[in-house]
């Protein structure tokens, strides 16, 4: 029987997780492994799972269904229930499990790009990636945490976590916030807010990870470096959580060199 796996989302067709699935799945020898970009939204979710036969192993879960997912599973990781939100579903006898491979890649994209560890850091938006980033940060050795958001209301779900992990938040709006003092920053922002992230003054020293992965650099990423700053490119967190989901979806060692190789030729770092 053919194995099936997808990426759930929407919108959908910008997604590069068929690239780095199909590369790995080849690299593995799975050649009766299938993986599609299924376009759905999160109240589509719960219907779809219901639906789906044996032949469906497990999914990739971007916005706006990753809180969906969460709710939806019969299982759970630890992390999702954390974070409220799940970017992986793994077939399990009777339902799904819900994983969240996200920490997994903020937290090596921040590790390759030097960050060993960091006391106070910063993260930009809020949202599952956002939460997802407050537990790496935390895991880096973090002890405050500002968060910097549009509504403060918003912050809730990334304060509680946070919260959770005994880290102090700070949180302050981007009109309170001409300058972002921390030395390590994760920005989630999407691209309609790339401007007002970008006006920010930024320093010499500071590294920042723009966890978007399009049309870089980004506008974020171009201020960053012009004030002396380095930057950590937004594929590495999707490249990272990806190899994660691999092993959990087929129970295979993930192909590194083979989805870097697939990756690379689509998006030239």
């Amino acid at each position: 029987m053919a194995e099936r796996a997808a990426v759930l989302g929407r919108p959908i067709a910008h997604s590069l997780s068929p690239v780095l699935h199909r590369a790995a799945y080849a690299a593995l020898g799975l050649d009766d492994w299938t993986y599609e970009a299924l376009d759905l939204g999160a109240e589509e979710l719960p219907v779809l799972l219901a639906g789906l036969d044996e032949e469906w192993r497990g999914f990739s879960v971007t916005m706006p269904c990753k809180q969906a997912a969460a709710a939806v599973a019969t299982e759970s990781d630890p992390l999702p229930l954390l974070l409220g939100a799940a970017n992986t579903l793994v077939r399990v006898p009777g339902g799904w499990r819900a994983e969240n491979t996200d920490v997994t890649g903020v937290g090596m994209a921040l590790q390759l790009a030097g960050v060993d560890h960091v006391e106070h850091a910063a993260i930009l938006g809020n949202g599952g990636t956002a939460t997802a980033a407050a537990v790496a940060l935390a895991s880096l050795g973090a002890q405050t945490v500002d968060v910097v958001v549009r509504d403060p209301a918003r912050a809730a779900g990334v304060v509680a976590v946070l919260g959770a992990l005994d880290v102090t938040a700070r949180v302050a709006t981007f009109a309170q916030t001409p300058e972002v003092a921390a030395p390590v920053v994760v920005s989630t922002v999407p691209v309609d807010g790339q401007t007002t992230v970008a006006g920010l003054h930024w320093q010499p020293g500071q590294t920042v990870l723009d966890v978007l992965y399009a049309g870089w650099p980004t506008p974020l990423a171009a201020a960053v470096e012009d004030a002396g700053g380095t930057t950590v490119h937004g594929i590495e967190v999707l490249f990272w959580q990806a190899t994660v989901q691999v092993e959990l979806i087929t129970g295979r060692p993930a192909p590194i060199e083979a989805m870097r190789a697939a990756l690379d030729a689509v998006v030239p770092r």
